[in-house]
């Protein structure tokens, strides 16, 4: 049996709506269907397009065809590319496989030692910073009291 993918029109004269369904290939255009995967609004404003990805994906590797119009609509909505992946057609690279348990472990322990590390590395900044500017202020403060001295006023 050849199993197509394909539009099944709805809705009322002049305004068409469409379900996007896995169908017999030899049945009418409107006829049963053995599932529904989508559905497709092409006069709303943008387009409708709602496809469960993982339902045509499966079909697809299943062997279903699909139509020109909804080959297209899966690849709006990105289940084409899904299938294509999976099956190796497209290769990606730069995408990391998914950390082991271990590995977080690894990453959350190591988290915190960095972040005791930058600490530490955030501390003797201040410090630094900290060494350098009291000797600026104090001579100045030094110059302040003694002015403060000679108008005759007194520190509280």
């Amino acid at each position: 049996m050849a199993v197509k993918m394909r539009l099944m029109r709805m809705g009322k004269k002049k305004h068409p709506m469409y379900r996007v369904v896995v169908i017999d290939g030899r049945a009418q255009r409107d006829g049963r269907y053995i599932e529904q995967i989508g559905r497709y609004a092409p006069l709303e404003d943008p387009s409708l397009v709602e496809i469960d990805n993982e339902k045509a994906a499966e079909w697809l590797a299943k062997g279903a065809q699909p139509t020109e119009a909804v080959e297209k609509l899966l690849n709006i909505s990105g289940a084409m590319n899904t299938m294509k992946v999976r099956t190796g057609q497209i290769h990606t690279v730069g995408t990391p496989a998914p950390p082991s348990a271990e590995e977080v472990a690894d990453d959350e322990a190591a988290g915190e030692v960095s972040d005791e590390v930058a600490d530490v590395a955030s501390e003797e900044a201040a410090a630094e910073t900290a060494e350098e500017v009291p000797a600026e202020v104090s001579t100045e403060a030094a110059d302040t009291d003694e002015a403060a001295e000679d108008a005759g006023g007194e520190e509280e």
